[in-house]
């Protein structure tokens, strides 16, 4: 495993030998803990996206990959509806996955992992006139597949973080 050590100095290269619980401790230390309650579900989305990213890539060069959003819309999607909390239709979610990921998904894409996600029992869904509305199923499941989710591209990271040190 990589060690736990950061960059002692104040450079811009790459932080090395970094665990991925130190990568989750990072991020999830940058995550407001703010009382969302009074905020609205777009409030909600921009404090979580934006805080989580902040000024580690806050540069205009950043942007999400679209087809890694795409790779990851599942969990994405179980993020979005849970930080929304109510009221969450998939044209929202669309927006959110624009507005805040830069991936411009066809309702063709996201509409049928949705589907896929309340069948398989992490969403429930709503039938209202013109839309369904979507809310988790059981915020522990939900929370526990984001989990993994999260590992695997924090360990991910730390690899990658530790080849740079090789090249």
């Amino acid at each position: 495993m990589v060690g736990t050590t950061a960059r002692d100095d104040d450079s811009d290269g790459p932080r090395t030998g970094i665990t991925v619980e130190a990568l989750y401790n990072e991020l999830h230390e940058s995550v407001e803990t703010a009382d969302d309650a009074a905020d609205d579900p777009d409030a909600r989305v921009e404090r979580v996206v934006r805080g989580a990213l902040d000024d580690r890539f806050s540069d205009d060069e950043f942007g999400f990959d679209e087809e890694l959003v795409k790779a990851n819309l599942d969990e994405l999607l179980l993020v979005l509806v849970g930080v929304r909390e109510s009221k969450t239709h998939g044209k929202a979610l669309i927006g959110d996955l624009t507005d805040h990921f830069g991936a411009q998904l066809s309702p063709g894409t996201v509409y049928p992992r949705l589907h896929g996600l309340a069948d398989a029992g992490f969403l429930d869904a709503q039938e209202m006139v013109r839309t369904k509305e979507y809310r988790l199923a059981d915020t522990v499941d939900g929370a526990h597949r984001v989990e993994r989710a999260m590992r695997q591209h924090l360990a991910l990271a730390a690899v990658f973080y530790a080849a740079l040190e090789e090249f």
